[in-house]
């Protein structure tokens, strides 16, 4: 009997008989882009440490006119936090501020003035002119402590002044140095990065052997690549959204150990203030056989002739001292949650019956953004394989990522709130209910099927109701079906059209009935009782609205800047003379995802299709995704306003049609022509882009994010992009 030894023995000499070439071209590309890697992180991510390595360090301590600590180290304080040396008379290519390591972080700004051959005396930014930028400096952070300057010749007199916002005094300063060499480092994060990027690189390149691997073709090595992709992508959003620790709302021994128990081996804990607390509170009111709220509204807003004047109520909150509760429904006396009720009944109210605790709102933005990225793969792999028989792995791939990197998911892991929750995880119904609609259109009992996605997108309308417009994909999917060959006429042809329908009239009927134990009407969600900026009692729908929020959401261009993360708040002007709900958004769609710049030609691309094609059922999913685009935007914009969140509302839809339209652009074009490697040259220009910007955007600063309640590590991650400065 062979032994196990033999038998990986045997195994390992079929696997190279049939793939040995394969297996060592695989290896050979890895070990030299691990190299290019080592190298960059060597030479050039450290070209501070070989620029500074034939300097010579002088030391400015004896000149330090600040008081000293028993420990040697120098006190800057409030009083006395501006350093000066006069009579240098040396070169000064850059400072090195070594604040003591064992002090509280704090992120300090640092102001430099410098005279020098060209200057004789201290100058700054004028009309004409910038001066020298004031620095971050974190006192945990190594790197951001050399400053490299850019003088003149001799530095006569060097003025440095160090302060901050929320500086805890005194902040310890253990010596001063100019000339300094900076240390050597190996930054093993930017490193694996480095490398992922160069691998991804490598993989989509124009000639990549990934193009020659059918979806069709090749089931095998396509589902095995396809698989691989989504466990790598949800492991980077899963490891972005725990970054932002301070929004997470779990605790373990050595992570967030500040708020852990010291008992459990992870607990939970209240995060984002009372407000971010309403679906744990609905949950608990659920518990206790109530719809609303228990905490009790302040005398004064319930005696209020208009309780949603925010104005009126800020001014009682002031006279009275008795604060209310922000942004959730206030009707007949009583607080309500008028955010879909869906997401409590699928994790607040189970883990609160089993625990007795509040569900952590940021886990259930995250397992709602994987559900959607398995269901988006799913959903797309479906169509490549079943209805198009050209699509290419590195197709795939190329349109996979920016489908679900681009959509605004990124920004809901962001801040995974409470408001992220119901989007995320109405996406997620609406990729599984389409993907189950598909399954069930090629199945010889699709009774199940049905079921299943009418539930999903039924579901929707308790989450993100605005999202139940992709529902309108049923049209073109049964249309022809059901409706022109009249198979709903026949008898397992209305079954199975009675499974498409029965889900909505009972998650219908059951949202009705909540809503009217609530407010007493069964189609009033609670949503113009909201104790928001604006009285949503009297909002209503004017059209003068749209255009302001129609050129925020597809055409406003980028607001760019020459620094990490290289973006900015856009700028926003409205000649609307009413009130404009806003906060900041970073650029419109149509201008910041190139990859959408495939929409102007979709009428063309259609044609094609009809040209090859008798059926229409891919042109009327097109059209239902651009149209249902465009009515969720102008829904938002009418009943809530212009907010970066709400991009991922409409993104997925135009970006699964360009998916589509590109499906059809390839299947038309014969595989290997110059035609078709021009295509997946633009597309890779376009996809890059796309997924450039929209990472970009979550690393802006923001209150409130990872970069506001950490700044020290955000520094860190500022340091390790501009490795240069």
């Amino acid at each position: 009997m062979p032994t196990m030894r033999n038998n990986i023995s045997y195994w390992s000499r079929r696997l190279m008989l049939e793939h040995g070439t394969t297996i060592k071209h695989v290896l050979k590309s890895a070990a030299v882009l691990v190299l290019i890697a080592v190298l960059l992180e060597t030479f050039v991510f450290n070209i501070n440490y070989f620029r500074t390595a034939g300097y010579h360090t002088t030391n400015l301590d004896n000149r330090l006119e600040l008081t000293k600590t028993t420990d040697d180290q120098y006190r800057v304080t409030e009083v006395n936090h501006v350093i000066e040396f006069k009579d240098l008379n040396s070169e000064v290519h850059n400072l090195w501020l070594n604040f003591d390591y064992r002090q509280p972080a704090q992120q300090l700004k640092v102001k430099i003035q410098f005279t020098d051959e060209a200057h004789s005396t201290y100058f700054d930014s004028t009309e004409y002119t910038v001066g020298v930028p004031d620095v971050d400096v974190n006192t945990l952070c190594d790197q951001s402590e050399f400053i490299n300057l850019n003088t003149t010749g001799l530095v006569t007199n060097l003025k440095i002044t160090i302060t901050g916002e929320d500086i805890s005094y005194p902040v310890l300063l253990s010596d001063v140095s100019i000339n300094a060499r900076e240390p050597f480092t190996f930054n093993q994060t930017r490193f694996i990065l480095t490398l992922g990027l160069l691998a991804l690189a490598y993989i989509l390149r124009p000639k990549s052997a990934v193009y020659r691997i059918g979806i069709v073709s090749n089931p095998r090595k396509s589902k095995a690549a396809i698989i691989t992709a989504v466990a790598l992508e949800v492991v980077l959003l899963s490891s972005y959204l725990f970054m932002g620790s301070n929004l997470v709302g779990v605790a373990t021994s050595t992570y967030n150990s500040g708020s852990w128990d010291g008992v459990s081996i992870a607990n939970t804990y209240k995060v984002g203030g009372d407000n971010a607390q309403q679906y744990a509170e609905l949950a608990k009111a659920m518990a206790h056989g109530q719809l609303y709220l228990d905490e009790e509204p302040p005398r004064w807003l319930q005696d209020m002739d208009d309780p949603y004047d925010k104005g009126a109520r800020d001014e009682l909150q002031k006279e009275t001292g008795e604060e209310y509760l922000f942004d959730v429904a206030y009707h007949d006396g009583h607080y309500y949650v008028y955010f879909g009720v869906v997401p409590v009944l699928i994790f607040y109210l189970p883990f609160y019956l089993l625990t007795g605790a509040n569900f952590p709102t940021a886990i259930g933005v995250l397992i709602a953004i994987i559900m959607f990225v398995l269901g988006c793969s799913a959903l797309l792999d479906r169509f490549a394989r079943y209805h198009f028989k050209r699509v290419s792995l590195g197709l795939y791939l190329l349109l996979q990522i920016p489908l679900v990197i681009c959509c605004g998911i990124l920004y809901l892991l962001k801040f995974p709130t409470f408001y992220s929750l119901p989007i995320s995880l109405g996406l997620a119904f609406s990729v599984w209910g389409l993907y189950l609609w598909m399954r069930g259109r090629a199945s010889e009992r699709p009774c199940g099927w049905y079921l299943g996605g009418s539930l999903c997108m039924a579901l929707v309308v308790g989450c993100r109701p605005q999202l139940i417009v992709l529902s309108l994909v049923a049209f073109p999917l049964f249309w022809r079906k059901y409706i022109t060959k009249r198979r709903i006429l026949t008898r397992r042809g209305a079954v199975e059209f009675g499974c498409l329908v029965a889900p909505y009239v009972v998650v219908a009927a059951g949202l009705m009935l909540y809503n009217h134990a609530r407010f007493g009407s069964f189609t009033d969600f609670g949503a113009n009782y909201n104790l928001t900026v604006n009285d949503m009692t009297k909002r209503g729908w004017n059209i003068g609205r749209l255009a302001p929020a129609l050129f925020a959401y597809f055409l406003q261009p980028p607001s760019v800047t020459g620094v990490f993360p290289f973006l900015q708040a856009a700028p926003f002007e409205t000649t609307y003379l009413g009130q404009t709900i806003k906060e900041i958004t970073f650029g419109g769609v149509l201008a910041c995802l190139p990859i959408l710049w495939v929409l102007p030609f979709a009428k063309r691309i259609l044609e094609l299709r009809f040209k090859t094609r008798s059926t229409r059922t891919i042109a009327g999913v097109i059209i239902a995704l651009l149209f249902g685009g465009v009515v969720v935007a102008l829904m938002d914009a009418e009943m809530a306003g212009i907010l970066q969140r709400y991009f991922a509302d409409f993104s997925f839809m135009f970006l699964a049609a360009v998916v589509l339209l590109v499906f059809i652009v390839n299947e038309n074009l014969r595989p290997g022509t110059q035609t078709q490697q021009l295509l997946m040259k633009v597309l890779l220009v376009l996809v890059s882009i796309s997924v450039l910007y929209s990472v970009l955007v979550c690393f802006i600063p923001e209150t409130g994010w990872f970069s506001d309640i950490y700044p020290w590590s955000y520094q860190d991650i500022i340091e390790t992009v501009l490795f240069w400065t």
